[in-house]
């Protein structure tokens, strides 16, 4: 019993310890999946938003670049147009331009970064700048626009216009640096990714083969244990096809006894008494009376003899003390047997608290004894054999120890011993022999019992120290 709840521990064990193994490679493959999926989302989230800004804020430039060409062009053609009409319609484009940079700008101001918070302030001055020296031209009349135009366009127009595409062209090439960087942060959160996602394959990989190692122990040893099992069971049937013929050779042994004691005991005494019958039938009216009555006598013991052989006989079949008068007496009548018998000195200890036992304890505890006072009488020469019975907690004991010459456990081990622990097996008890060349032997017995609750537990203990004799 406690081989299986072992057993069924080391199974719970080896189902948790799989359950858990096989759960945590799912989840840590379930786990680099979603975080593959969010790293991916945001790489390309990251990505877009990079894209974008970049594309903004270049379009933002180049428009301001094209107007402010733009505005150098309508710049020239006011200055150098002699219709004041026409001159008119290039200061109402050139106003258009302004206003359209001016839109420009406060776009390009909601996607501004910090690192170029000083290039737009630059660039602001200078437009600003550029536009306050294009105001007063706007009221000039021909002659003054014919006469001061050029000087006006070379100086003061070229060189601001210039400048604010330079101060652009540092833009764009901050705007291109962030682009850069924004590129070097997704290859770094790329990188990132890919460095989780090695120590997560390295992990699982890990996980794997050490499941994979758990595993295969596993099975190689169940394999091995199956194995085993099956060499125990054809053991176990060549053992079980062996006893089956010892036991019918045992079954025909006993027979064989029997029916020479009836023959030799029982049918001769009884032919015996036909004889006599016969005779003192022949001379009944011939005969004196006392002789008649000495042959009666006879007849008488010839009769008595069988009734003894038969009630002997029947007594090692089945006692019938041991339904009538309990356990311990029928122990002791054997004891007192097997002493008459051998020369054996057999002594009968018992601490029982009630005799009250189930009658296949009193049957399984009787031919125990039986059958080891058997052995010991054929087997162990022994002088003096010991048989105790204890009742404790739950268990019940019974231990046989003789002085004989013992034997080897592991090599020899008859049919006797063997029906003993089948006997004993059957209450789910256990039997162990202690035994060695010239120490003795001590067999010992445990049957689990547990006494009706009600069952009036007082101690009570006989020891007979002496041997039994009839």
């Amino acid at each position: 019993m406690l081989n299986i709840q072992n057993g069924g521990s080391r199974l719970l064990k080896s189902r948790l310890l799989l359950f858990a193994g096989f759960g945590g490679l799912l989840a840590i493959i379930a786990l680099s999946g979603f975080d593959a999926l969010h790293v991916l989302s945001q790489f390309r989230k990251e990505d877009d938003e990079i894209r974008h800004q970049f594309l903004f804020r270049n379009r933002v430039l180049n428009n301001i670049r094209a107007e402010v060409y733009l505005s150098g062009t309508y710049v020239r053609d006011y200055l150098l147009e002699p219709d004041p009409e026409r001159a008119s319609g290039f200061g109402a484009s050139l106003e258009d331009v302004r206003r359209r940079m001016e839109t420009e700008l406060s776009s390009y101001a909601g996607q501004l970064e910090p690192v170029e918070s000083g290039q737009y302030g630059a660039l602001q001055t200078e437009l600003a700048q550029y536009w306050a020296v294009l105001e007063p031209i706007l009221k000039w009349d021909a002659r003054k626009r014919q006469a001061q135009g050029y000087a006006f366009l070379r100086d003061d127009v070229f060189p601001r216009r210039t400048a604010m595409l330079e101060v652009a062209g540092r833009i764009a090439d901050i705007n291109e640096q962030q682009l850069n960087a924004g590129n070097v942060r997704a290859s770094g959160l790329l990188q990132k990714f890919q460095t989780r996602l090695v120590m997560t394959l390295f992990a699982a990989l890990a996980l794997g083969l050490g499941m994979a190692a758990f595993s295969t122990r596993k099975i190689l040893q169940l394999e091995a244990h199956a194995l085993a099992r099956y060499q125990e069971v054809e053991e176990a049937r060549k053992q079980l096809t062996h006893l089956s013929a010892r036991l019918v050779e045992a079954q025909e042994t006993e027979r064989r006894s029997l029916s020479r004691e009836l023959h030799d005991e029982v049918g001769q005494s009884l032919s015996a008494v036909l004889v006599e019958l016969r005779n003192l039938l022949a001379g009944l009216g011939s005969r004196p009376e006392e002789q008649i009555r000495s042959q009666a006598e006879v007849i008488k013991g010839l009769v008595e003899g069988s009734i003894r052989s038969v009630r002997n006989m029947a007594l090692l079949l089945r006692p019938s003390m041991l339904d009538d008068l309990g356990l311990i007496p029928a122990l002791k009548w054997q004891a007192r047997e097997v002493s008459k018998r051998t020369a054996m000195e057999v002594s009968v200890a018992t601490e029982l608290a009630s005799e009250d036992l189930p009658d296949e304890y009193k049957t399984c505890i009787y031919r125990v004894v039986q059958e080891a006072l058997h052995n010991c009488s054929r087997h162990s020469n022994a002088s003096t054999v010991r048989v105790r019975v204890q009742q404790k907690p739950d268990v019940l004991l019974l231990s046989i120890q003789d002085d004989g010459r013992g034997f080897d456990v592991h090599q020899s081990k008859g049919l006797g011993l063997l029906g003993i622990e089948e006997r004993v097996a059957q209450l789910g008890g256990t039997c162990h022999v202690h035994s060695g060349p010239g120490i003795g032997t001590i067999l010992t017995v445990e049957l689990p019992f547990h006494p009706p609750s009600g069952q009036l537990h007082k101690d009570q203990s006989e020891t007979d120290s002496h041997p039994v004799s009839g």
